[in-house]
C-alpha cells in the first residue's frame, strides 16, 4: 500500500461533496464470467464488499438460467445475504428482473429494489431482450407498476446510450425518448449505460444537458465502459453536470454477452481513487475494497484488471 494520505486531495470547484456508488460487480461482473463461480463465493464477495463500505451492491439476476447461466443460483444466493441485510438496513441489495414471472421470484425471497434493462437502440433490443424498444418497454410497464404497489423501488438502465456496435451512433434525441419513458413509468433512478465503451466527455455532456430538460439530474446515474480508457473522464464530465451516482465494478469485472465489443466496467477502485482526489465522500475503504478484489481475482484464476489494484498491490496477485 501507499503511504498514508494519498492520494492528496484537491477539490475542483462545481463537484458534488458525495457521490453514491452503484456497485454492479456481483452481477454485470460475475454474469460475464465463461465459469460459473460458487453461490458460497457470491455471497462472501458481497458480504466482503459491503464491509468495505459499499452500500448498494447489486446482488444477482433473476433471468431466465438459459440466457445467464453464471446466475441461475439467484434463488439461493439470496437467503445467504437475508443475515446481513438485518444487520445493516442501510445497505441495498437491488436485483435485475427481465419480466413479471423474475418479479414474482424475487418478491418471493424478500427483494425490496429492483432493476429492469432496457435499450436506446432497436438492433440491441432485439439482441438482448428478442423485442423491440417499444415491445421492451411495454414489457416493463407492468413489472414496474407491480414492484411499485409492492413498495418496491425501480431502477432503470438503458444501455447503448452513446453508441451501438450495430447501427454506429446513437442520436441523443432518440436515447432522451426512451430515458424519458422509463422515468414516466415509474423508474425512480435511471443508469445511462455505454456499454460498448464509446463515450467522450464532450458526448456525456450534451446528452445530459438535453435528458436534464425534462428528468430531474438526481434520478440519473451513469455506468462506462472502460474500452477505450474514457470512463474515469466520461465519469468527471457527469460529476460536473451533478450527477451524484456512479456505476462501478470492483476488480473491473464484467463486459456484456450480447455485445462482444463492450470490455470491462469502470473498476470500483479506480474510481474510488480518482474521487478521494478530488475530496469527495464514497464511505469505502479503499483498501479493503482492492482486498476483495485480489481474492475474487485468486477465485476467478486471474488478476485484476484495475490499475488501482494493481498499484496498490504492486501486481502481487
Amino acid at each position: 500500500m501507499l503511504a498514508a494520505g494519498l492520494p492528496m486531495a484537491v477539490p475542483l470547484e462545481g463537484l458534488p461533496a458525495e457521490v453514491r456508488i452503484h456497485e454492479v460487480g456481483a452481477r454485470d461482473g460475475l454474469q460475464n464470467e465463461k465459469s460459473t463461480v460458487p453461490t458460497e463465493v457470491k455471497a462472501e464477495f458481497i458480504h466482503r464488499l459491503a464491509a468495505a463500505g459499499l452500500r448498494t451492491i447489486e446482488a444477482t439476476s433473476f433471468v431466465h438460467p438459459r440466457w445467464v447461466p453464471q446466475l441461475a443460483d439467484a434463488g439461493d444466493l439470496m437467503p445467504l445475504l437475508a443475515e446481513l441485510a438485518g444487520r445493516e438496513p442501510d445497505l441495498r441489495l437491488p436485483v435485475l428482473v427481465p419480466n413479471e414471472r423474475g418479479l414474482e421470484r424475487a418478491l418471493a425471497l424478500g427483494v425490496r429494489e429492483i432493476a429492469v434493462f432496457g435499450s436506446a437502440t432497436e438492433s440491441f433490443a432485439r439482441a438482448n431482450l428478442n423485442r423491440t424498444v417499444d415491445e421492451s418497454l411495454a414489457m416493463f410497464e407492468p413489472v414496474v407498476a407491480k414492484a411499485r404497489a409492492a413498495g418496491v423501488q425501480v431502477r432503470g438502465y438503458l444501455s447503448m446510450c452513446f453508441g451501438d456496435p450495430w447501427e454506429g451512433p446513437v442520436p441523443i434525441a432518440q436515447v432522451a425518448g426512451v430515458a424519458r419513458h422509463l422515468h414516466e413509468m415509474g423508474c425512480a433512478e435511471l443508469s445511462l449505460g455505454d456499454t460498448i465503451g464509446v463515450a467522450t466527455p464532450g458526448h456525456v455532456t450534451a446528452l445530459l444537458d438535453e435528458l436534464t430538460r425534462h428528468v430531474p439530474v438526481a434520478r440519473l446515474a451513469v455506468h462506462f465502459h472502460d474500452t477505450y480508457g474514457q470512463a474515469l473522464s466520461n465519469t468527471l464530465a457527469a460529476l460536473r453536470r451533478g450527477v451524484t451516482v456512479v456505476d462501478a465494478s470492483a476488480g473491473g469485472l464484467g463486459g456484456c454477452p450480447y455485445a462482444k465489443s463492450a470490455t470491462g466496467n469502470l473498476a470500483t477502485e479506480d474510481l474510488v481513487w480518482m474521487l478521494q482526489g478530488l475530496g469527495i465522500r464514497t464511505g469505502v475503504d479503499l483498501g479493503r475494497l482492492s482486498a476483495t478484489s485480489v481474492w475474487m481475482a485468486e477465485h476467478l484464476g486471474r488478476p485484476s484488471p484495475s490499475r488501482t489494484v494493481r498499484a496498490l498491490t504492486h501486481e502481487e496477485q
